[in-house]
């Protein structure tokens, strides 16, 4: 994702709110990007707005850096950057279902680590059904290009530092409840229709990119 600095902006979905229909209509999606989103970059910027000194550092440094914040902006830092960063790189990874499978590097890379693409949708869903309360199931990348599957509790980031995200799907109830009530499985099965496998497997190609390099 483009890097950004304070002020943080709601950055805009990359789609209509409509256009996940049926796996996500339209009252979801806009009560979750233009409510819980948007409250998550305003309390980040009110975090920082008296720290002219963090102003100038990427979402991705706060993040990786919490533990030499001021004391007194850690727990909101790391509750409202990770929402804000998991957020946005949950809607980017979206799009229209059209059934499309990942394919290229991203694919021989699912194949090599999971056994193959079914296993790794299989273990996925675990991942997200069976995390305990609130939180997220994400595919990341080392910087070898080995994938593993990451449980995170609350707006916790994957470690930014070990991992590079590819994609994610959010488990908190507000994502999938006016729609899916407790259906937390029903929802995820839908999710992976909606996977944007060409931003994804872009994701990974940079990975392996920089390691050519």
């Amino acid at each position: 994702m483009k890097a950004e600095t304070y002020p943080f902006v709601v950055r805009p979905l990359p789609y209509e709110y409509d256009a996940l229909v049926p796996v996500l209509d339209a009252e979801t999606l806009t009560f979750h990007h233009d409510k819980h989103y948007k409250t998550y970059v305003d309390n980040l910027n009110a975090a920082l707005a008296d720290y002219p000194e963090l102003q100038k550092k990427s979402l991705t440094e706060l993040l990786t850096e919490i533990d030499m914040l001021p004391a007194a902006i850690q727990t909101a830092v790391r509750n409202n950057g990770g929402g804000v960063y998991n957020h946005e790189l949950y809607f980017d990874s979206m799009k229209s279902p059209v059934g499309q499978e990942p394919s290229g590097a991203l694919a021989e890379a699912i194949d090599r680590d999971f056994g193959s693409y079914r296993q790794w949708k299989e273990q996925m869903k675990q991942a997200a059904v069976g995390k305990f309360g609130s939180g997220w199931a994400w595919l990341a990348a080392d910087k070898n290009g080995v994938l593993s599957i990451v449980q995170t509790a609350n707006q916790d980031v994957t470690n930014l530092e070990a991992y590079t995200p590819i994609l994610l799907v959010d488990v908190w109830e507000h994502a999938y409840y006016l729609q899916y009530q407790n259906r937390r499985a029903d929802y995820v099965d839908g999710w992976f229709h909606l996977i944007n496998w060409r931003k994804a497997g872009k994701r990974y190609e940079d990975i392996l990119g920089e390691n050519r390099q």
